[in-house]
C-alpha cells in the first residue's frame, strides 16, 4: 500500500512543480512551443472543467472530489492482488487532489498542455493522471478480471 501512497503522492509533487513552472516561465494566454504541429505548452486558468463545462461552478468541484475519493477509498478495499487497479486507484487519488489543491487555493486550475494537432481542451498533469488512472481501473475490471472468469 505504501507503494501506491508514494506514486500518489510524487505525481502531486510533478503536477504542482509543473504549474509552478508554467506560471513563472510563461505568462498567461502565453505559448511555448514543445513538439512543433503536436504539443504545446498555453498557460490559461480554468475555472470549470474540460469544454468548459461547469465553469465557475467550484462548489461542484469540492463535492465531485469528496466523492471521487470516497469512492477510490470504497475500491481499494477490493483490490488486494489487482496492481494495475490499485495503480489506476493512486493515479485518480493523485489527479483529483492536484485539481482539487488548485481550487482551494486560487479557485481555479492551471492548465498548459495543447494538442496542436487535433481540437481538444488544454489539460495539466493531473488531468492526465486521472486519464490514466481510469483507464488502469476499466483495464483490471473489463480485461484482467473479465479473463478470470
Amino acid at each position: 500500500m505504501i507503494i501506491y501512497i508514494v506514486i500518489a503522492a510524487v505525481m502531486v509533487g510533478i503536477d504542482f512543480a509543473v504549474k509552478a513552472w508554467v506560471v513563472a516561465n510563461i505568462p498567461l494566454n502565453g505559448f511555448h512551443e514543445l513538439i512543433p504541429g503536436v504539443i504545446g505548452m498555453t498557460h490559461i486558468r480554468n475555472t470549470g472543467a474540460a469544454w468548459s463545462m461547469f465553469e465557475g461552478a467550484q462548489w461542484f468541484f469540492y463535492i465531485a472530489t469528496i466523492i471521487a475519493l470516497g469512492v477510490v477509498v470504497y475500491l481499494w478495499r477490493d483490490s488486494k492482488g489487482k496492481p494495475v487497479y490499485r495503480l489506476g486507484l493512486a493515479l485518480v487519488t493523485a489527479g483529483a487532489l492536484g485539481n482539487f489543491i488548485d481550487r482551494l487555493h486560487q479557485q481555479y486550475v492551471t492548465d498548459m498542455f495543447q494538442l496542436e494537432f487535433v481540437n481538444f481542451p488544454i489539460f495539466n498533469v493531473a488531468d492526465l493522471c486521472l486519464t490514466i488512472g481510469v483507464v488502469c481501473v476499466l483495464v483490471q475490471m473489463i480485461l484482467i478480471d473479465k479473463g478470470r472468469d
